[in-house]
């Protein structure tokens, strides 16, 4: 277990947590509602600071219910949390829908079925994305005139082992 400190930044926000015993990911919640149109990317605050431990990240992954039920998706994903980042972290999330078939008021929600296109409404205190903790080894990067003869090469590019 590796301490990670966090600083409630405004009212009302749920801490992030573990659903279940053994999850790799802790669930981290919207801090205000947020409306996504289609194509539009947004930050949606968690009213969360860390201080993440030197040698460590904290990775902000998707959730699969979200991608799977909906057309949203987190825009860097995995995103990375720098040990020394101290800001709120944002949730960076895009609306792939490829237009707005809604009337001016009208949002679909993370509870709506059938992976619908258009705006989303995202509510306040509803889990957006998880949070896994990583450590993370420094790299020396060696400079040496060739890589051929370092390990082994497996051959071929990019695709070069097929679909």
């Amino acid at each position: 277990m590796v301490d990670v400190y966090v600083e409630v930044i405004r009212k009302g926000v749920i801490m992030p947590f573990y659903a279940n015993p053994y999850d790799a990911g802790m669930d981290v919640c919207a801090a205000e509602d947020t409306i996504i149109r289609p194509g539009e990317t947004v930050i949606i605050p968690t009213g969360l600071k860390f201080a993440i431990p030197e040698g460590y990240e904290i990775q902000v992954r998707p959730r699969s219910g979200i991608s799977f039920r909906t057309p949203l998706r987190l825009s860097n994903s995995p995103g990375t949390i720098d040990a020394g980042y101290r800001d709120e972290l944002g949730i960076l999330m895009t609306n792939t829908s490829p237009e707005n078939s809604e009337k001016d008021g009208e949002y679909h929600t993370l509870d709506s079925k059938g992976n619908k296109k258009g705006t989303y409404l995202i509510r306040k205190g509803e889990r957006v994305a998880q949070l896994v903790l990583a450590q993370v080894p420094r790299m020396n990067l060696v400079k040496v005139d060739s890589v051929l003869n370092i390990g082994t090469n497996r051959g071929g590019g990019f695709g070069s082992t097929g679909v």
